[in-house]
């Protein structure tokens, strides 16, 4: 068992509390860091745990400063928890100047070549280890757990997802990047990763899992028109194809005129944790935003 965490900052925020901590991991080999707003409801009762996974460059700050998720998931009493992107030291393995691998560029894989192997298990740390942690330290009902992320992170829960469907009652993304193996910005960092053979890519690219039979009752996603990264690098309709024809319900919805920013993400984010809340209420319910 990993060190206890450490509490790094703490703050009370619409009767709940937004905490940032660290701990030693297992899975990445170094010290990693997380927030975790947990909602006032927790005092009185668990809560529904909702993973939220950042894109490129990120650390679980980006959200948790301009995010905007505390007012409503202290409405709906969720706890919102926000790992960083990759592991971090000076003993783990980067490239400096490259933004798009490395450091804050793990993109949720297990990684299997050297030197990247020890310490970049973004997937066991995410769906392992943290889980462990936050079952064991915060007020949280495990039973009811959501996902969602952005871009690098969409992607992130897009795969958990739909790799662990028995685990997470919701799954929604902002401008997710459906088809990492063939995406500019990914498949270089996939090949470091996880070497040539691009059959062991498959896992960990939402479309491929779809094609290769992998299921989610239903998904959510938000693209903004005027993203730059549309076009190369994200291409919502290619898992708008492979949920259609493995008869997998998707909402997308292309919100115009926003860029793949915070400005996108914080408008729309009501509208996700709400999407959540009424699926960890009542899975049975049908599809849809609500």
């Amino acid at each position: 068992m990993p060190d206890r965490m450490k509490t790094i900052s703490s703050a009370k925020s619409h009767g709940g509390v937004q905490g940032v901590y660290s701990h030693a991991s297992d899975a990445c080999s170094c010290e990693m860091t997380f927030a975790a707003f947990v909602p006032p409801q927790a005092r009185e009762k668990p809560c529904p745990v909702v993973w939220y996974l950042s894109g490129l460059t990120c650390t679980h700050a980006n959200v948790m400063d301009k995010g905007e998720y505390r007012r409503m998931a202290a409405e709906l009493g969720l706890i919102v928890v926000c790992p960083d992107t990759s592991p971090r030291g000076a003993d783990v393995p980067d490239e400096a100047d490259n933004w798009q691998f490395g450091c804050g560029a793990g993109f949720y894989v297990d990684a299997t070549q050297a030197p990247y192997a020890t310490n970049y298990r973004m997937y066991s740390y995410v769906t392992e280890e943290l889980p462990a942690l936050i079952a064991r330290e915060f007020p949280a009902d495990m039973t009811r757990q959501a996902i969602f992320g952005h871009s690098m992170g969409g992607h992130g829960a897009l795969t958990i997802a739909l790799k662990n469907p028995e685990r997470f009652k919701s799954c929604s993304a902002f401008a997710p990047i459906v088809q990492p193996s063939t995406a500019g910005w990914s498949r270089p960092a996939f090949e470091k990763y996880l070497g040539a053979d691009e059959g062991s890519w498959r896992g960990y690219d939402a479309t491929l899992l779809i094609e290769d039979g992998h299921r989610f009752p239903e998904l959510f996603v938000d693209q903004g028109t005027s993203d730059g990264f549309l076009k190369d690098g994200l291409r919502p309709w290619l898992l708008e194809a492979g949920c259609a024809k493995a008869g997998i319900p998707l909402t997308l919805r292309m919100q115009d005129g926003y860029d793949h920013s915070y400005f996108f993400i914080s408008t729309f984010m009501d509208d996700h944790l709400r999407w959540h809340a009424h699926r960890l209420s009542d899975p049975a319910l049908g599809t849809g935003p609500r």
